[in-house]
């Protein structure tokens, strides 16, 4: 199969943070391909935005640079290459002080195009940045920004944030980018539920045993020393992507898919999310954090020798919760993230219960319940799990088996990055896969009283030799329920 690419209308692309890692890792190698993809229209323009003192053609060696280390050799194509350095500008600015605004007023012009400004800067310049592209007559009603996650570090700084960019901008102008929301097989979740007769029937406390969430990182701090041990497991990773992920597996059918419609339902599984109190909080969640050990690349350090100090942050984190509504009563959901972890993978694992009795005798095997496991990354796939009778003579002998279907195998078409998509969804004005504010601040509703209850109860981080699936308290906290963590086939 192949798809079709639908090109969206001219815009204006400006990155406030041009020269940093994630323009220069993911933001301009997307724009290249989506422009070799076909999905650009003239006269797009993308414009380069920070402090550093650079000329349009230091900028746009930048640029061929990130596009050569980042983009896939297969994909490089000089033309192309050529063709999107004409329209990449460079702008000094400087996001507190508001100098440079009025150049960059002056060089995107007073054009009616869409203008699309995307904060890869720390979140402490979200409203400075807001701020001084008011001051320059920069906003119009065709203006849309974009903001990368932590937003905050609570509840109370989330809404500092969000007050400061909304006095500048529509909550319909503001996208809350969570990249993993981009991914094909994200997206694809919700068709196999509400597109599909087989499972949504199925998809509830009765049928259901138990649903697991994995995020794991086989890589350490990557650079990210400073930011992380301020932020840890629970807030870089469960308090955006991991919660996303479970509203879409647990949410109701929304009456239309458009962008507030889904989100409503993301709202109410969040709402729905048990509160995880000081006195439950050692038996709900486990924090840990990565001892020296092993990867595929050799041996590693340990978090405290990457980060040249001791520290209580935790690298890794799991977590049993519970949503308190009629479909999903008495189901946990196990969610689990962390890093150097013993290899890199996101999925989703929906077991059902098992069969009420077995017709079968005990010298046929043993009969394992039903799994749909949803894989995000690497290798983006579906596998249902069933069981079948082993082919050949000799009685009856069971076998768990999987019925697979791999995105890259089915699809004759390269698998875009996430970014790709969201960006272009930024363009369309589809909010779809951006967080609304009060879903934001729903989210941290529910993780600040575990981060208090970790305060109060002094609940320390449980050391794991790096290479592993996290600390021994992770697998005692799916064990006490009889239940185990899947490990990927």
């Amino acid at each position: 199969m192949t798809s079709t690419t639908i090109p969206v209308e001219p815009f204006d692309f400006v990155i406030f943070g041009g020269t940093g890692d994630l323009a220069e890792r993911k933001l301009l190698p997307a724009l290249y391909q989506r422009q070799k993809a076909g999905q650009f229209s003239e006269p797009t323009r993308i414009f380069g935005a920070s402090r550093s003192e650079l000329s349009d053609d230091a900028f746009r060696e930048f640029a061929r640079k990130a596009i050569a280390e980042h983009v896939p050799a297969a994909d490089i194509e000089d033309g192309q290459v050529e063709r999107f350095l004409k329209r990449v500008v460079y702008v000094q600015v400087d996001a507190r002080s508001g100098e440079g605004f009025s150049q960059l007023k002056d060089a995107i012009g007073d054009t009616d195009r869409i203008r699309a400004f995307y904060l890869a800067v720390a979140p402490s310049l979200f409203g400075d940045i807001a701020s001084n592209l008011e001051k320059a007559r920069l906003v119009t009603p065709a203006s849309r920004i974009i903001v990368e996650k932590p937003i905050g570090r609570d509840l109370a700084s989330a809404r500092e944030l969000n007050d400061a960019i909304g006095r500048v901008f529509d909550e319909q102008q503001i996208f809350r980018i969570d990249h993993y929301l981009g991914k094909e097989t994200v997206q694809n979740l919700m068709v196999l539920r509400f597109a599909n007769a087989l499972y949504e029937p199925l998809w509830n406390s009765a049928h259901i045993d138990h649903v697991q969430i994995t995020v794991a990182e086989s890589v350490g701090l990557e650079g990210r020393v400073s930011y992380y041990d301020k932020a840890g497991a629970l807030r870089d990773m469960v308090q955006n992507h991991m919660l996303q992920l479970l509203c879409l597996v647990a949410m109701e059918a929304p009456a239309a898919l458009d962008a507030d419609a889904v989100r409503d339902e993301k709202l109410k599984v969040l709402r729905a999310l048990k509160r995880v109190n000081g006195s439950d909080s050692s038996k709900l969640t486990v924090r840990g954090q990565y001892k020296a050990g092993a990867s595929a690349g050799g041996a590693v350090k340990s978090y405290a020798d990457e980060l040249g100090q001791e520290s209580g942050t935790e690298t890794f984190v799991a977590i049993k919760a519970e949503i308190e509504n009629w479909r999903w009563a008495g189901v946990p959901f196990y969610l689990r993230t962390g890093k150097r972890l013993a290899e890199r993978v996101s999925e989703i694992v929906i077991e059902f219960k098992p069969i009420p009795h077995s017709i079968f005798e005990e010298s046929a095997g043993n009969i394992v319940a039903n799994q749909l496991v949803i894989r995000l990354q690497p290798d983006e796939g579906v596998k249902q799990f069933i069981m079948i009778k082993d082919p050949g003579p000799g009685g009856m002998r069971l076998r768990n088996v999987a019925l697979d279907m791999s995105f890259a195998q089915a699809f004759d078409v390269r698998n875009p990055d996430a970014y790709e998509r969201l960006i272009m969804d930024v363009v369309r004005g589809n909010q779809t896969l951006f967080m609304r504010r009060d879903e934001v601040e729903a989210a941290w509703r529910w993780i600040d009283p575990i981060l208090e209850a970790w305060d109060e109860n002094q609940q320390g981080v449980q050391g794991y030799t790096s290479g592993t699936w996290g600390p021994s308290g992770s697998i005692a906290l799916i064990e006490r329920d009889g239940r185990t963590w899947h490990e990927s086939i």
